[in-house]
């Protein structure tokens, strides 16, 4: 599928084209924050955690859970949303500088690759429950707890979309 223009400049196919782009903005000083998740419905949440993991450096990555991943992790009758509109949507967020898409089990791959000073995730985690703590510590980084306490989900408005009367 190809890549719509709208977002064709923060979207990369390629990790390793993501690698230099990541490489640019560092030479340049500028220091990078790393996020990954499915945001599927995209919520108040999603949008508090971007914008806290934001004020952390000078450029936000996204990865972006691919279909494949998101249905093994969560269950096939998830993502609602495909990868490639759920990377659109993201895209248009000012906070968001540059995405990819990963079917990995975790982004320890794409840590080694990119190498970010900052390692964000929600609030709902605890550096012991992140999976890629380990990674992080030994490239050097840090990681940061951001956005609000948990208290939105894409889950939970399926929930809710799901308990409305038909028309």
């Amino acid at each position: 599928m190809s890549v719509p223009p709208s977002f064709a400049g923060k979207f990369f196919r390629e990790h390793r084209e993501l690698a230099s782009q990541v490489a640019a903005w560092r030479e340049v000083g500028e220091s990078i924050v790393f996020s990954n998740g499915v945001f599927d419905l995209l919520h108040v949440g999603h949008i508090r955690c971007l914008r806290d993991a934001k004020s952390h450096g000078d450029r936000l990555v996204l990865a972006v859970n691919s279909d494949a991943s998101t249905r093994a992790n969560k269950g096939p009758q998830l993502p609602i949303v495909p990868e490639l509109e759920r990377v659109e949507v993201l895209s248009a967020l000012s906070c968001v500088d540059a995405l990819t898409i990963f079917s990995e089990p975790t982004v320890d791959g794409l840590l080694r690759l990119l190498r970010p000073e900052i390692y964000a995730k929600g609030r709902e985690y605890t550096p012991e429950t992140i999976p890629e703590t380990p990674t992080v510590r030994a490239l050097g980084g840090e990681i940061a707890l951001v956005g609000d306490p948990k208290a939105h989900s894409s889950s939970w408005l399926i929930r809710r979309i799901r308990a409305l009367p038909p028309d």
